[in-house]
């Protein structure tokens, strides 16, 4: 009877812990930790970003490493040739992945489920051949960011790791946070409706194309940053790594997929299974990567909702609530029609 509301308080307590720990890592973690969480803060930030695509408005993308590469090319353009400081050029190459999804989101939503897909990996190979021809950012080679440029983030080597660190820690969390509170507005309760079912919240009056297209260009740009991040702490960029569908999207997938799509604690979960069987079965070479998909098929097959959707069926409650309780005061009745109605704690 007690273990429940143990789970209930416990569970975002160890979240904050967690959140405190990470804050401080510079401190405690070595070099390569450090690295290797910040590849997580990446992935964990586009792994949300996709989810709340497809898990709350049902747009399966598989060409959002269109908005990585066009995130991190946008970023060596600005910090390469106008002279900005690299943390000012990289929220200005969100803002720009944003504005580009305005008008591709409006030739992709003429598309409907596969044919959607479909569309939105074509787009990301427009955009790849595109950035080939870019002589300037090094055509289809690829080119290094100045000694320069990374000097700037800081003095030392350790200054710049630190402050690269936190950049990550900050997309993670406003990534992860942001989506929360999205989902606890009144775009959630949209976003919800629409997820549940799509007539259904057209028959409400959720006007589902503009709500599917504004969370279009919000996730673009978010990605966009993550992009910008990522090539930023690679200090090179090619268009086949700036568009790579198994690196960007493929893995992205998975995390989601296998952590539980539909939820915010799904990708989390997602990224810790995700780095840990990659640190384990790495040198496999090809093998890793069937193991990789037999995974994501076998918890399909098991759960569809994943680790996090099997965990919170059994009783696991939520870190991050978003649902809504009706509640009713003791001693007070209210009239049936109009409800008082709260956010559930």
């Amino acid at each position: 009877m007690n273990e429940a509301p143990a789970l209930r308080f416990g569970l975002p307590g160890l979240f904050v812990a967690v959140v405190l720990i990470l804050a401080v890592a510079p401190f405690w973690a070595g070099r390569a930790d450090m690295r290797l969480l910040m590849e997580a803060f990446s992935f964990l930030a586009l792994a949300q970003m996709w989810n709340l695509l497809a898990g709350y408005t049902g747009l399966v993308s598989v060409g959002q490493q269109a908005y990585v590469g066009l995130g991190g090319y946008v970023f060596f353009g600005l910090a390469m040739f106008t002279g900005l400081h690299p943390l000012v050029a990289m929220p200005l190459a969100a803002v720009f992945a944003g504005l580009v999804a305005i008008p591709t989101g409006w030739v992709a939503f003429r598309l409907q489920g596969a044919y959607f897909a479909i569309g939105t990996w074509v787009i990301a190979e427009v955009f790849r051949l595109v950035a080939a021809q870019f002589t300037a950012l090094g055509g289809g080679s690829g080119i290094s960011l100045p000694v320069a440029i990374v000097k700037s983030i800081g003095s030392s080597t350790a200054g710049r790791e630190m402050a690269m660190y936190y950049v990550a820690f900050a997309i993670a969390l406003v990534a992860t946070l942001g989506v929360w509170a999205l989902l606890r507005s009144r775009w959630g309760l949209a976003l919800t409706a629409i997820r549940d079912s799509e007539p259904a919240a057209e028959s409400l009056g959720v006007r589902t194309r503009r709500t599917k297209f504004l969370i279009y260009v919000l996730t673009a740009g978010m990605t966009g940053l993550a992009g910008a991040f990522i090539f930023l702490q690679k200090l090179r960029i090619s268009p086949e790594a700036a568009f790579s569908v198994n690196e960007w999207t493929a893995f992205v997938i998975f995390i989601v997929v296998i952590g539980g799509i539909g939820t915010i604690e799904g990708p989390i979960i997602g990224v810790v299974i995700f780095f840990a069987l990659r640190g384990l079965t790495a040198d496999w070479g090809t093998w890793y990567l069937m193991m990789m998909g037999a995974i994501a098929i076998a918890v399909m097959l098991v759960d569809k909702r994943g680790v996090w959707g099997a965990l919170h069926a059994r009783g696991v409650p939520s870190v991050f609530a978003t649902t809504r309780s009706l509640r009713l005061e003791t001693g007070t009745t209210l009239p049936a029609a109009s409800p008082r109605v709260e956010p559930a704690e």
